[in-house]
Parts: C-alpha cells; structure tokens; sequence
C-alpha cells in the first residue's frame, strides 16, 4: 500500500513539473495585465492581438512551411536512403546505420555552425532556402530510423512474386512495399515536422536578417520582453498537438478493438 502511495506521488510529481510550466503559460494568454506578477481578470483581447501581430504570423507561417516541406523532403530521401541501407549487406550496413546516429547524437550548435560555414563557403545567400535546407539536412537521420525498422520486418519474397507476376519496380513498391512501411514512413514525417517547428538553434545560425521562425522570434523578444501574443500562440499550438494526439491515439484504439473482435 505505503509503496503504491509513494509511486503516485513520485509519477505526479514528474508529471507536475512537466506541466507547470505550460498551465501557468495558458493561464497568462487569458491574463488582461501584461504584468507576470499580478492577476488583471479574464479575456480574450491577446487572442484577437495575435492575429492582428503581423510579425508574429508572418513567423508563424514561414515556420510552418519550412515544417512541412522540410519534413516531406526528408522523408522522401530518408525512405529512400532506408530501403538503400536496408538492401547492403551486414557489414557495410552496420556502417551506414552508425554515420546516420551521427547527426543525431551530434550537438546542434555543432551542426548549425557547420551548415553555416558551409553555406557562406560556398557563397549561398542566407535566407529561406538555406533554412529549408538545414532542417531537411537534420530530418532526415529520423526518417531513415524511423523506417528501417519497418523494412527489417518485411518479406522479401512478396516484393520478389510481384515482380514474376509481371509488376514494374515502381508498382511493386507502392502496392507492396509502401504499404507495409507506411506506419514508419508516417512517423518519420510527423517527427521530422516536429523537430523542425521545434528547432532554434540550426535555425538561429543558418538564417539571414529578413526571416523570422516562431523559435528565432521569441528570442528576439526576450530582450525586449515577451508580449502576451506570444502566450496565447504557444496556447493554441499546445492545443493543437494535443488535440492531434487525442485523435491518433483514438485511432489506434479504434484498430486495436477491431483486430481483437
């Protein structure tokens, strides 16, 4: 009983100071004083602001696209740098495997200046492109082993009877193949979106004066001090995810049931 207590306790705990954070930060977006410190009532007022801010969804929206397309990119060549590794033999694809943990286990500034001495070494304007370019850079290490477990559990012989059947490589990879890695290739796009809205340090080092993500904007705010749109923009984001991952989770309940019955 006393350990059962003290497990619950230990768990709320974690969960408390993973979350703190984020209810005080919604808490603040429905705040009518721009003081941290004091209670003014409740509204609504930084919600409508946010979408008058046009520095603030102009931020939002080149994050978002560099997000999706950065994303895209990189799960089409990690998908198909995957199935590359995957067809090498034991040796040469334990090497692979091993250079793509690299960029993973390498540290971001490590990585953003790189890109940044590369891309002023080869004379590339800094701006929306070499941004798009980095995040598909460092996505792609998430896709590859996102999918290659995907792959490991695939038979080899389907995609073979395909091809005697008369099925062109193409076909056979998107009505054989694709269809069986799909779950990975999902998760790999959905975590190379993730990564990319989240990032800021890459971000900070490769882009040029005339671009702004959420990440490099609030950083400039801080020294200004951050305005209460800022709160209810990180609100509706926190929401959003949330409400994504209520969905997916439903899903995959919903399929579970179906396969038990």
């Amino acid at each position: 009983m006393v350990k059962k207590i003290t497990e619950r306790f230990y768990v709320g705990l974690i969960l408390f100071f993973l979350y703190a954070p984020i209810i005080i930060l919604i808490v603040l977006s429905f705040n009518s004083s721009k003081s941290r410190a004091r209670w003014g009532g409740f509204t609504l007022h930084w919600y409508k602001e946010l979408f008058k801010n046009e520095s603030i969804m102009n931020a939002l929206y080149t994050t978002l696209i560099i997000a999706f397309l950065s994303a895209l990119l990189a799960t089409i060549i990690g998908t198909a740098a995957a199935i590359a590794i995957n067809g090498m033999k034991k040796t040469p694809r334990t090497i692979m495997v091993a250079i793509t943990n690299i960029p993973m286990l390498n540290a971001d500034i490590v990585t953003g200046i790189s890109l940044m001495l590369l891309f002023i070494a080869m004379r590339f304007t800094l701006g929306f492109s070499s941004v798009l370019i980095s995040h598909i850079t460092f996505n792609i290490p998430y896709v590859i082993l996102s999918v290659m477990p995907k792959l490991r559990q695939l038979n080899a012989h389907t995609y073979e009877a395909a091809l005697d059947l008369g099925a062109s490589p193409i076909y056979a990879f998107f009505k054989v193949i694709l269809p069986d890695i799909f779950p990975g290739v999902l998760t790999g796009f959905f975590l190379g979106f993730t990564m990319s809205l989240d990032d800021f340090v890459i971000t900070y080092f490769t882009k040029g004066p005339e671009i702004n993500t959420i990440s490099t904007k609030i950083y400039s705010e801080v020294r200004k001090g951050i305005k209460p749109e800022i709160y209810a923009l990180s609100t509706l984001m926190f929401i959003s995810v949330l409400l994504l991952l209520i969905i997916i989770n439903r899903k995959n309940a919903d399929k579970q049931t179906v396969k038990k019955k």
